[in-house]
């Protein structure tokens, strides 16, 4: 019997009782149960972000989200910074682009995070900068970006600071409103533990603001319509409302642990796996890696798009791989969402197993031993 485990960023786990939820009869999206349920989620979510700003939610990927900032808070003529460390840094240059706002770009190397007195000097340089879109965690390295030090350019400037951290929410700390985060945008598939679908977007007095002065074409995607219908219960536009009952018991799971008891617990995963790649000889590919995926550089010698297959199509095992130059070079190991101690010892365990079994020599067992190391030094 081959199970399946999901070592992703995204999609993630899914708790039982949020699969049980979904397998309830459907309710009618404009019923008294439905408003209690979408006020619910909206004043939990409000807890993750780590925001007394209302949250609003939009049925559709996190790149929906995206495209919303973006035609929401942007006008005409706009300009704009864009950190591109990865393929979703990259992701906000071409929704912008998309949009004919003119971009000014910050190519990082792939691997590590922006020096944000790079931010600084384009921004003093150019005054009239509307907003800088950066990633909390740049899924496609494991990078964490250093939101912290960004929000401190952009809010004593006239510059929005507006945060992907559709897979880094509930696992990276972002401090919404400590640090003056003006819009982060996320979803449901990652560190929400719910099936994709749902967008989730956070924005203060600031952005919204900027939406009132926005003459960039919207619709569906319309920040004013999706909020002003929240605040009572309700949408513009039909829901996702099975996917809806499941964020609410993700969302009390989240809630009952606390958000900093959460982002302590996906730190205390990250740092057992970093250690045990260590521990079996091989490297993490980030020079600042984020508490949401571990990526691992692979020796050269060791095809990675072969070892995540036979992980699969072997073992039930899924790993997440390299993208575009990255293919084939990196395995990502995600420890977000509903996982757990020993998930991760499952994570490595199996990882060790199927280099060996392609024939790369490791000391086996060292990487399990490695993690159960940091597990034991903490204390609950």
């Amino acid at each position: 019997m081959k199970k399946k485990w999901l070592f992703t960023p995204g999609p993630t786990p899914i708790p039982s009782e949020a699969l049980l939820a979904m397998a309830q009869p459907i309710d009618y999206h404009r019923s008294e149960d439905t408003v209690t349920l979408i006020k619910d989620v909206l004043t939990k979510l409000k807890h993750v972000f780590q925001t007394e700003n209302d949250v609003l939610f939009l049925t559709s990927s996190g790149t929906g989200g995206m495209e919303g900032a973006v035609a929401n808070l942007l006008s005409r003529g706009d300009k704009v910074i864009v950190i591109r460390s990865g393929k979703f840094g990259e992701r906000w240059a071409d929704i912008c682009t998309a949009f004919g706002i003119q971009i000014i770009p910050i190519d990082v190397t792939w691997g590590n995070a922006v020096e944000p007195q790079t931010v600084e000097t384009l921004l003093t340089e150019n005054p009239d900068i509307k907003a800088v879109f950066a990633t909390l965690c740049e899924t496609s390295t494991g990078v964490l970006h250093d939101i912290e030090a960004l929000a401190r350019l952009t809010r004593t400037r006239p510059t929005l600071l507006i945060v992907d951290a559709v897979s880094g929410l509930g696992a990276d700390d972002l401090q919404m409103d400590n640090w003056g985060v003006d819009v982060i945008v996320s979803c449901a598939q990652k560190g929400l533990m719910t099936p994709p679908g749902l967008a989730v977007v956070a924005l203060n007095q600031r952005a919204w603001d900027a939406v009132e002065c926005s003459d960039l074409p919207k619709y569906y995607f319309d920040f004013r319509k999706a909020y002003t219908s929240g605040l009572e219960g309700s949408v513009p536009y039909t829901p996702a409302v099975t996917l809806l009952t499941a964020l609410q018991c993700a969302l009390n799971r989240i809630y009952e642990e606390g958000i900093h008891n959460t982002i302590a617990r996906h730190s205390r995963l990250a740092a057992a796996t970093r250690s045990a790649v260590k521990a079996l000889g091989l490297s993490v590919f980030a020079a600042s890696p984020a508490n949401t995926v571990t990526s691992i550089r692979l020796p050269e010698e060791v095809d990675g798009k072969a070892f995540i297959n036979l992980m699969l199509d072997k073992y039930g095992i899924t790993y997440a791989g390299g993208q575009s130059q990255l293919s084939g070079k990196i395995v990502r190991i995600a420890h977000l969402g509903w996982v757990n101690e020993n998930d991760v010892i499952v994570a490595i365990a199996a990882f060790e197993r199927g280099l060996v079994e392609i024939g790369y020599d490791i000391p086996i067992g060292a990487g399990v031993t490695a993690a159960q190391e940091v597990f034991r030094s903490f204390k609950y």
